[in-house]
């Protein structure tokens, strides 16, 4: 079995577990590391078939201490928003198998179908992306399952706001004071809790770039019940963060125009961008490093502060 990254091969437990779940006859012929996430490991592996062929399947394994904590109950919650998703339209992986407490892995994990398409991080197209992406958050938002997700967790509070360096203080101390106040009311939605440009694949024709299309969406750990708005607010600070503030907004009105319903009065909608943007000032740096990684090398911490800085700015001109 060839290893695309040796320093970090899956380990003979994890591969012997995955084995077990292969059709009869099949076996592991390449493992290729998938680079982009920032909480655990993911790895592309080729199946070799009974008839000489291949597929794809993908493995998802929490390696990193900082995150083991969390693995068994995020690979859950994966795992069961991968049950529901199966069969409504949304283009999700499948699931394959999961051991969410290492029982025969070396690392909790979690195998899941292979989607064709990659996520698209650059600038150019993004005029033809940003209503397909909104698009395909009315859809999963639209979605009423039988048994609902847990209660969406917002974990950002006034006091752990990180104000960058040279940032305007006059509008993040009145956006860190939006936050302060308790939570609108909702209409709960099924959320997807991540949905930003990393988690959707495009396939994209090269010779026809208008055509782009979702191919899948990705990263259901987070899944949960909630705000459309908190959905909506978190592709927007992330678009903002990539593209600049301006495409932030915009995609909050994509939204709308896609037929996604959000809170009615500016304040609320305020409270849920705003909740997110804070929220992002915590991390700024993990969230870089994966953008760099995926050719944004521009994109260095300070470069990510300064967009989010003009983001927080733009949204209490806008609706503060």
């Amino acid at each position: 079995m060839a290893n695309h990254d040796e320093a970090a091969a899956v380990r003979p437990s994890t591969l012997a577990w995955v084995s077990r779940h292969l059709e009869v006859g099949e076996r592991i012929v390449r493992t290729e590391v998938l680079h982009g996430g920032i909480t655990a490991d993911m790895r592309k592996l080729t199946i070799g078939t009974r008839d000489g062929g291949t597929r794809h399947l993908v493995l998802r394994s929490f390696v990193d201490p900082f995150y083991l904590g969390h693995a068994e109950d995020w690979l859950n919650r994966e795992a069961s928003a991968l049950i529901l998703l199966a069969g409504t339209g949304v283009p999700a992986p499948g699931l394959v198998a999961a051991d969410p407490i290492a029982a025969h892995c070396e690392y909790p994990s979690l195998l899941m179908t292979h989607l064709a398409g990659r996520a698209v991080l650059d600038d150019e197209g993004l005029e033809i992306r940003l209503p397909l992406l909104a698009r395909q958050l009315v859809a999963i938002h639209a979605l009423r399952p039988a048994e609902r997700p847990r209660q969406y967790a917002a974990l950002t509070t006034a006091d752990t706001v990180v104000v960058p360096t040279g940032a305007d203080a006059a509008a993040w101390a009145a956006a860190t004071d939006v936050i302060r106040k308790p939570a609108p009311s909702y209409d709960g939605s099924f959320l997807h809790r991540d949905f930003q440009p990393s988690n959707v694949l495009f396939d994209v024709p090269p010779s026809h770039p208008a055509g782009a299309r979702v191919s899948g969406v990705v990263d259901w750990a987070a899944a949960s019940w909630g705000p459309a708005d908190l959905d909506v607010a978190h592709c927007c600070t992330n678009l903002a963060l990539l593209h600049g503030p301006a495409w932030g907004l915009r995609f909050a009105e994509a939204y709308g125009e896609a037929g996604g319903v959000l809170a009615e009065a500016a304040s609320e909608r305020l409270y849920w961008w705003a909740r997110d943007a804070l929220a992002c000032s915590e991390e700024v740096q993990s969230v870089a490093q994966p953008w760099r990684e995926a050719g944004r090398a521009e994109l260095t911490t300070r470069a990510v502060e300064e967009r989010l800085d003009a983001y927080v700015t733009a949204l209490m001109d806008t609706l503060g």
